[in-house]
């Protein structure tokens, strides 16, 4: 049975989200502010698969809630709700570390899909790790890039580089994957926009940029002069794999 924590100030709503999610076998806990959600997760040592995190809250809002954890290294999936639905606002859920958002008012179905899907990615990276570590000498590629002596564990959604290890959330990952299919070429802003992200709406380009920034701080040996991300001024981005190669 998972286990899902809503962070929801609204009672009838979150009443209702537990009432349904409960209905479909999953086991609720509810938290009416931030600051109760980091204790339920962080101090009281509860075990969560998924958490469905409001945007607006008293007190710390989704987006603070969100990079607490994250910056705490605690990765687990985070589906936002938000009545926010610019762009603008779905790229900061994106860079506090939400893994998916859903915008408010929204159908109890595709809530319960959005929710399915992250447990259903969680469980698989679970089983990809097991199995690596049950059999390491015959693990096989997979979904691994490697670069100038750095790895991008695409199931796992882990960046290795020398001795430090970094967990990438989903977009994140997303991102690089992407980058990574495109290396070698120009990238636009707006094309990871379009095609990362889903947003088709107009936007300020330039959120994109924190990500970049992000990135290279994980992937560069010197992130202030960077030789795999490379800015192409005026239109985005170009991923190199070797430099000087």
């Amino acid at each position: 049975m998972a286990r899902v924590l809503i962070v929801e100030d609204e009672k009838h709503l979150a009443e209702g989200l537990r009432f349904n999610l409960e209905a479909e076998g999953y086991e609720v806990t509810l938290a009416s502010d931030g600051e109760t959600a980091l204790d339920l997760i962080q101090q009281e040592g509860r075990s969560f698969e998924a958490i469905v995190l409001d945007v607006m809250l008293p007190g710390k809002d989704g987006f603070e809630v969100a990079q607490v954890l994250r910056t705490a290294g605690c990765y687990i999936p985070i589906l936002m709700l938000t009545a926010r639905s610019r762009p603008e606002d779905v790229l900061r859920g994106f860079e506090a570390g939400a893994d998916d958002y859903l915008p408010k008012p929204f159908e109890l179905r595709i809530l319960i899909a959005r929710l399915s899907g992250l447990l259903r990615r969680r469980e698989w990276f679970r089983l990809t790790e097991d199995l690596a570590a049950q059999t390491p000498d015959d693990k096989p590629p997979g979904d691994i890039f490697h670069f100038s002596g750095k790895s991008i564990d695409f199931n796992s959604l882990v960046l290795r580089a020398g001795e430090r290890v970094v967990q990438l959330t989903l977009m994140e990952a997303d991102l690089l994957r992407f980058l990574v299919m495109h290396q070698g070429e120009v990238v636009s802003r707006r094309q990871i926009l379009e095609d990362v992200w889903d947003l088709k709406e107009d936007t300020d380009t330039r959120a994109i940029d924190n990500f970049v920034v992000r990135l290279r701080r994980y992937i560069e040996d010197d992130p202030s002069t960077p030789r795999h991300l490379i800015t192409i001024r005026g239109v985005g981005y170009r991923f190199v794999a070797e430099p000087g190669q």
